[in-house]
This record gives structure tokens, sequence and C-alpha cells, in this order.
């Protein structure tokens, strides 16, 4: 393709833009029907796509040419038609992959805002392809970079326009690889270190009302990838169950030390309504933890595979008791309100321990248990997880009734106090929902992607 560079530096940006896409779909389908195995872009075409794409000159002595906000919006559109019109899944992640895998060079951060943009406009007006990609690539990509991605659609969706979350919470249906890959990139971002770093509310009930739809949701990408593939360290986790038993367990904790509100969109976000939410949270990730023994066996990966690392578990529970000794020096303010914290900080820790042990997600002995949990106060529930046997739950207790974001209102603020977990049949996965719309998003002005001759 490097014989056409001289064809495009005469046209407009957008008009390059859009000839090379038209070019770089030929190139990518007529690569793929070779049977080349890897099909691999070659590094001229990635360099044009640098050029005239993400407009990192070639000549540094040229300098950069610039989309206005007008034309950069035109192109995404045109990239949605481009992807959307791509029968082919091989050559759509091939195409996606020569758009915005990272290449270690300057262009990089023009790739990670073009595909922000991308991503989040894919949201809105209902491109699964795209998302699909986005899924992908996700997958594949340091997690540093993912957790950038994350940070603007979760901006975009559940901060910058009120009520705009409902567009986010709706692609689970369509594109459940997506929303998998999501969960896992914000259980990184937000590991409640800091009140910045704390989930905010609109994405937790989301989060929520996915798996408590379909707890199968977080094992998706489990579920798909080849059994001989290993992950790269630097990428994401294969589940955000890790991320959603962290947040579960330090909650109790953080949000009584942030005691100041924040604001999002004119909502408190105050610790009354996120304590029934991360009390369903955590129902739902030990309803997750159920559905693994018949998995597992499926694939032939009980008692091999843990889903839950063991340094994870480590750093848990060094963040664990360094909250708690926090929460020990305040505690002459409100001694049995601290008191009480804690102990559903610590009693969430044992639950998700043995019911994670129980069913085949960690893989230890009871002394690697009780070494990382040597820093942590007395707790009955967890001494009995470190010293006497697993039981393993056939079943586990689903709450009657949805979810209600009102605490007065909601059925499982009585799990709270983690009663005993009563026999119940899981639910199985919802049935698949009606395709999510494709909606138009420049109505009147049409950007098709093949350009005209």
């Amino acid at each position: 393709m490097g014989d056409i560079r001289q064809s495009l530096l005469p046209r407009d940006v957008l008009s390059a833009a859009k000839e090379l896409l038209y070019h770089l779909d030929i190139y990518i389908c007529n690569l793929v029907q070779s049977g080349r195995q890897p099909p691999q872009v070659d590094a001229k075409t990635l360099e044009l796509v640098e050029e005239f794409i993400l407009h990192s000159p070639k000549d540094r002595n040229i300098p950069p040419r610039r989309m206005s906000a007008l034309q950069e919006l035109q192109l995404l559109e045109i990239m949605c038609s481009c992807f959307q019109e791509q029968s082919r899944d091989t050559v759509r992640q091939l195409m996606f992959s020569a758009l915005f895998s990272l290449q270690g060079n300057q262009a990089d951060d023009s790739r990670m805002g073009l595909l922000s943009k991308l991503v989040s406009m894919a949201i809105a007006v209902g491109r699964v392809p795209i998302l699909e990609c986005a899924a992908s690539w996700l997958q594949r990509t340091h997690r540093v970079y993912c957790v950038r991605l994350a940070r603007v659609l979760v901006e975009d969706y559940c901060s910058l326009v009120p009520g705009s979350v409902s567009t986010l919470q709706n692609i689970h249906s369509s594109s459940p690889r997506f929303c998998c890959q999501f969960i896992t990139a914000v259980t990184t971002l937000y590991d409640l270190t800091s009140e910045e770093l704390t989930p905010p509310l609109e994405l937790l009930q989301m989060i929520v009302s996915w798996l408590q739809d379909d707890p199968r949701l977080v094992l998706i990408t489990f579920l798909n990838s080849p059994l001989s593939s290993s992950q790269p360290i630097s990428a994401l986790d294969l589940t955000p169950l890790g991320g959603l038993v962290r947040w579960c367990v330090k909650a109790p904790l953080v949000y009584k030390r942030d005691k100041k509100q924040a604001l999002t969109n004119g909502r408190a976000e105050s610790e009354s309504e996120a304590g029934p939410l991360f009390s369903a949270l955590h129902l739902s990730v030990l309803q997750v933890f159920m559905l693994l023994p018949n998995i597992l066996n499926e694939k032939g990966l009980f008692g091999r595979l843990a889903l839950l690392q063991l340094e994870s578990l480590a750093a848990l529970t060094s963040d664990l008791s360094r909250l708690l000794d926090q929460a020990d020096k305040h505690m002459h303010t409100s001694s049995a309100d601290t008191q009480a914290h804690s102990q559903l900080a610590l009693d969430r820790l044992a639950q998700a321990l043995q019911v994670a042990m129980a069913n085949g997600a960690i893989l230890c002995s009871r002394e690697d248990l009780r070494a990382i949990c040597s820093r942590l106060p007395h707790n009955n529930l967890l001494q009995l997880v470190m010293s006497g046997p697993v039981v393993y739950y056939t079943n586990i207790h689903t709450p009657p009734m949805a979810f209600s974001p009102h605490p007065a209102h909601s059925p499982i603020a009585s799990h709270q106090t983690h009663q005993p977990l009563a026999p119940h049949p899981v639910s199985h996965p919802s049935p698949p929902l009606p395709p999510y719309p494709s909606q138009p998003f420049l109505t009147g002005m049409p950007f098709p992607f093949r350009p005209n001759h």
C-alpha cells in the first residue's frame, strides 16, 4: 500500500483519512483471502495509518496536519460505517489492530485519543462490531492503557451527562464480551485506595444490575479463551473476580473513612447509598463462584487453574490490615460503628475465601492462607476458614426480588449482616435479549465509508 501515499498527500485531511480507510479495508481483505498465516499488516501500511489517520508526520520538518472538531466527528462516523459494513470478523479485527495496536512510539497518544472517542461513540450508537473489536483490544493490551480507556468511558457515561449511564448499561445484551472486559478494567482502575479511585455510584449500580441479570457475564472472557493461551503478565486479569472481591471487602472501611460526600451530577455518594449496592455485589460474586465447578470440570481445569491468584489475595489482605489499623485509631469517635464496619469487611473476606476455595477458584494450602491472613485481627468466621474444612456449598441464596437502589426498599439490605446462606437453586442465565438497535448518529449528514470517485 506504500504506493498510494503520493495520491493522499494533496487531499484534505478528512478526505485522505477516508481514502486510506477504504484502501486498508481492501488490502486486509486480500491479505486474509491469500491464506497467509498469520495474516500480518506490513510496516509501510502502519506508517500510512500513523501519517494520515493519526497525523503523526513522517517527516519531522513537516508540521502535523490537524483535524477540526467537526472533521474528527465525521472521521469517527466514517470509521463506524467502515466496521459496520465489513461482515468478516477476521478482517475487522485485523483492521482494528492496524489502527489501534500500540507501537511504543509518539503516535500512541493519538491512537488512545481516537480509540477512546470511537468506542464511546460505538456505545452511543450501538455499533456492536466495534465493541467486539475493543473487547479483543482490552484482552491483549497492557493494563495501563486499558485503564485509560475505561476512565474515559466512565467519565463520558457516569460523570459528564446526567442519565447517560443507561446507554452504557444497555450494551450488556449486545456485547457481553466488551462488558466483561470493561468490568475488569474498571475494577483495576478503581482500587479504593483514595476517594478519587472509588467507583462512582452510577457505575456500581450498573455493574450490580449486570451481574444480577447474568452472573456468568464476568466469566465470558475466560469461557472464550483458548485453553492453551497464556495471559501476558501486563494484561488485565482473565476475569474481574479479584477486583470485585477487593471492592466488596474494602468498601465498608473505605466509605467509613471517606466521610466527605463526593458529589456526582448533584447526587451524594454516601455510605448509606453505597452499602446495599456493595452487599448485593458481594452476593453476586459468591454466586459466580458457585458456577465454577461445572465450568472448570467441563474444561478439565478443576484443581489446575486458579481464577483468584494468591498474590492478589495477599495484596488485598495487606490493604485490609492497613485500613483496619487506621480504623482502630479513630475508634474513639464511633467505637461500635467502626467495629461493625471492620467485622463486616472481615466477614466478607472470609466468605469470599471459603466459597472460592470450595469451588476451585483458589488453589492454596491452609498454611498459605494462614500466612496471608496472619496480620489480620481475629474474626470468628475467618478463623473457621483458616483452620477447619471448607464447606462445599452446592447452592446459594438468591434475593427474592430485583435490586432496588433505595436501601429502605431493598431486599438485599438484610444481607449486610451476612446471615448463613440458605440453599436455593441457582437461576439459569437469562435468555438473550433482542439486539441493541443501531441509531443514526448525524441525522441528515451521511458520511458513507465508500469514497466517491
